[in-house]
């Protein structure tokens, strides 16, 4: 098993992912976010309270 490296940074609703794979970015907040991944997979995600989610791959690699 290797070492992974991954780095979040915030800038208010937006957020920087650094990993060893590449860049990602994504925008939004706990209750609704739009991610953009290192691999070019996009995805939008809402999260409701109680533990509630759903998740949609909006394009790219799955």
């Amino acid at each position: 098993m290797g070492w992974e490296y991954r780095k979040s940074l915030k800038f208010g609703p937006f957020r920087l992912n650094l990993s060893r794979r590449g860049v990602g970015h994504s925008w939004g907040n706990r209750a609704f976010r739009v991610t953009k991944a290192a691999n070019g997979r996009r995805t939008l995600s809402v999260n409701l309270p109680g533990g509630f989610h759903w998740r949609k791959t909006l394009s790219g690699s799955r």
